[in-house]
């Protein structure tokens, strides 16, 4: 990604700007949704002239590409454990399966990313963005699944796409169930998804087996 920044300028303090303002946008985001946060508001939320924000980002979207990168940097952070974690992977996935819960039932966060989906209806360069980001996060599950340690590294890759797809879809919906039920909590989620993943994460014949 091609970053706009002022020439000759310290790089330390270029990111520091940087993430003065992704933080100020996503805050306008949440408040006021894509359409509803200039980038006149964002530099002022961000403590900017109007015109010193154009010296790190370009528009609006470059914005949304930044915070999309920024949230697919924290995702392969957490595979990135999964890989280095010693043990049974199964394991491993189950136990931290609380903290991806905690992570999709934050209203806070997720609300940004019910609005990029709205716009990714009726703008291309978002909708692109998205994809290419969904992409690299199911390519990343798949490296997890047919790895040495997972109980699924022989099956097709229909059936790993299935699963992946299946896994992403319980994980995405968890934040509209918290925006349309409020007093819903990740215990009570836990209390199904915990066996439902596990079965996700097994061979069905296995899973019958234990059953």
């Amino acid at each position: 990604m091609t970053h706009k920044s002022k020439r000759h300028a310290d790089p330390a303090l270029v990111e520091a700007r940087r993430t003065q303002v992704l933080d100020a946008a996503a805050d306008c985001f949440r408040r006021k949704g894509y359409h509803g946060a200039g980038m006149a508001e964002i530099a002022r939320t961000a403590g900017m002239s109007a015109g010193h924000i154009y010296n790190y980002f370009e528009s609006k979207e470059a914005i949304i590409e930044s915070i999309i990168e920024q949230d697919m940097q924290e995702m392969f952070s957490i595979f990135q454990e999964f890989e280095d974690q010693p043990g049974d992977l199964l394991t491993i996935l189950l136990d931290r399966l609380h903290q991806s819960v905690q992570r999709h039932m934050d209203t806070g966060a997720c609300v940004i990313d019910l609005d990029m989906m709205a716009e990714a209806s009726r703008n291309d360069k978002v909708a692109s963005l998205l994809h290419e980001a969904d992409m690299q996060a199911r390519n990343r599950m798949r490296q997890l699944l047919i790895s040495d340690r997972s109980l699924l590294k022989s099956h097709s890759e229909q059936e790993l796409e299935s699963r992946i797809n299946v896994i992403f879809s319980m994980m995405a919906g968890l934040f509209l169930r918290k925006m349309l039920y409020p007093e819903l909590t990740e215990e009570t989620v836990l209390i199904a998804l915990r066996p439902a993943m596990k079965t996700l994460l097994m061979p069905f014949e296995a899973h019958d087996e234990v059953l």
